[in-house]
């Protein structure tokens, strides 16, 4: 049984300077925002005359000298930073001593047998910590060169550099006297409460716990902490950056997009993940599912990335080939994400390329007819792509799904009478102009006469339905509709002549009048081309 907490209240100069503190891998990146920055610093200001000021709890575990930090991680690395930014200000207005107390007492500690110095606050990520110490050590306007390196989170520059700024306003009445008012503040009336864990073999479970009944993290967190944590020590660093590899391929999506990645890539293992139960899953709490090791995790998570990757943005780089891409394409333009289980499963089997364009099928006849979207076929969408990479082959798993393609005849019917979207609308058109299910999708979908067209009074009803399906359909080189091409003859004359190359404008402009019969009969023609060409066997 671990030993009970240790509990104590102390000044925020008597915690930093009784030892050092590290910031474990499993911990979240620095995350604080200007927000949450300019709050801190508000409050902190606002108190420096006051006798005390409470910061909250902080826990931490180990043995001195080094403890690693559970939880208050932001709170102590913000201190720091401005710490810092307060470090260098004493010495632009040349109070030495202060300077020196203050990176005495929360930036360097000295081994007085040795005169080595080292860092109060240290990150256990070698490249993250060096460069930390290099942003610590110098004023905020001469930091900025490492500020663009890949291993920092730019966060914690553009915090340092905020509270740099707010400081020197502060400063700017009386800096001598203010100097001094900031540094008695933080050394000896700024106050933490502090556990100190015993265990730190219980550091992830502790830190798991506060943090998923208090503010929570997000699931990405989570999963790196649990990633970490589960690692040996002797490999943790290495699992570190590999993860930061990874997590760094999503650095402009989000975390929320590592972690679809995540589920997407653990479904090909172990079938529908919903993903409230991601976490849960990969760590064993739900009884009926074994945990994932962060080995085996990792392996799949590099396996995948390269495709994954293309498969989100065919324009990136990897191992699928033209058709493939293609493929992707036009589920982007569908906007469908939850076949891309079965895609990666698929890229490992013969054949993969066909089977992915037999996928696009069955989505695209699944959308026209307007049952795509439940949780019932996303979950047996994820069971098939288990299926697909345990047996190593796609086609008897797709087969499987062969109940869900409607009929033909329906998929026409809805093909000419359904109003859809503009992204479908247009992938269906390009791929009847082009003769393809993987058309190149250029140009811009309008309708011919939109709604708010002038329609004759005793048919604006019918024509607010028929407007907006593909019979009045038109794909242009234009990326913004013309002014006064709302009519037909503004048509004619404005749009007709931007027709991207294969539209079939010659037909369109024959027309004397633009109607909803002319709707409704182009509809049919298209409707009937897409039958044929997307239920091609």
């Amino acid at each position: 049984m671990d030993t009970p907490l240790s509990a104590s209240s102390t000044t925020a100069g008597a915690l930093f300077s009784g030892g050092r503190f590290n910031v474990p891998e499993f911990q979240r990146e620095y995350a604080w925002e200007s927000d949450e920055i300019d709050e801190f610093f508000r409050d902190l200001a606002g108190s420096v005359s006051e006798e005390s000021y409470f910061l909250g709890l902080i826990i931490v575990t180990g043995e001195k000298p080094i403890l690693d930090v559970v939880d208050g991680q932001q709170r102590i690395l913000t201190l720091t930073l401005l710490t810092a930014a307060l470090y260098h200000e004493a010495l632009k207005y040349e109070r030495r001593a202060l300077a020196d107390r203050l990176q005495s007492t929360f930036l360097r500690s000295i081994n007085f047998e040795t005169d080595e110095e080292n860092a109060r606050v240290t990150l256990s990520s070698d490249g993250d910590d060096a460069a930390l110490q290099h942003i610590l050590a110098s004023p905020a306007d001469r930091a900025s060169e490492i500020a663009s390196g890949d291993t920092l989170p730019s966060y914690l520059f553009d915090a340092y550099s905020r509270l740099t700024d707010k400081l020197r306003d502060d400063l700017q009445d009386d800096p001598f006297r203010r100097l001094g008012a900031w540094a008695e503040f933080l050394t000896e009336k700024l106050y933490f409460a502090v556990f100190i864990h015993p265990s730190p073999a219980s550091a992830y479970r502790v830190f798991e716990v506060i943090n998923t009944r208090g503010r929570e993290l997000t699931t990405a967190d989570l999963l790196k902490s649990y990633v970490l944590s589960q690692t040996p020590p002797a490999q943790r660093q290495d699992r570190y950056e590999a993860w930061q590899s990874i997590s760094s391929e999503f650095r402009e999506e989000g975390q929320a997009t590592l972690v679809q990645f995540i589920r997407h890539a653990v479904t090909v293992e172990r079938g529908h993940i919903a993903p409230r139960d991601l976490y849960d899953i990969l760590t064993g709490k739900r009884r009926q599912e074994k945990s994932m090791p962060p080995a085996e995790l990792m392996l799949h998570l590099e396996h995948h990335l390269p495709l994954y990757k293309q498969i989100a943005d065919p324009t990136a780089v990897g191992p699928a080939d033209d058709e493939q891409l293609a493929v992707f394409s036009m589920l982007n333009a569908l906007n469908i994400i939850s076949v891309r289980p079965i895609l990666l499963a698929m890229a490992d089997t013969s054949d993969a390329t066909l089977g992915m364009k037999r996928l696009l099928q069955l989505v695209m006849q699944r959308i026209v007819t307007g049952t795509l979207g439940t949780g019932n076929v996303e979950r047996r969408f994820g069971i098939t792509a288990q299926r697909i990479a345990a047996e190593n082959e796609w086609q008897a798993a797709l087969g499987a799904l062969e109940d869900l393609r409607p009929d033909p005849a329906e998929f026409q019917a809805r093909v000419a009478e359904r109003s859809l979207n503009r992204g479908v609308l247009g992938a269906i058109r390009s791929s009847v102009l082009q003769g393809t299910i993987t058309p190149e999708l250029e140009g811009n979908v309008y309708f011919i006469r939109p709604r708010n067209s002038d329609w004759p009074q005793d048919e604006e009803d019918r024509a607010s339905y028929w407007a907006t399906t593909i019979g009045n359909t038109f794909i242009s080189t234009e990326t913004r509709r013309p002014m006064g091409s709302s009519t037909w003859l503004g048509f004619k004359r404005e749009l007709l002549p931007t027709a991207v190359d294969g539209e079939r404008a010659e037909q369109i402009g024959s027309e004397p009048e633009w109607g909803i019969e002319q709707i409704i009969e182009s509809g049919r023609i298209l409707a009937s081309d897409a039958r044929e060409l997307w239920y091609d066997a």
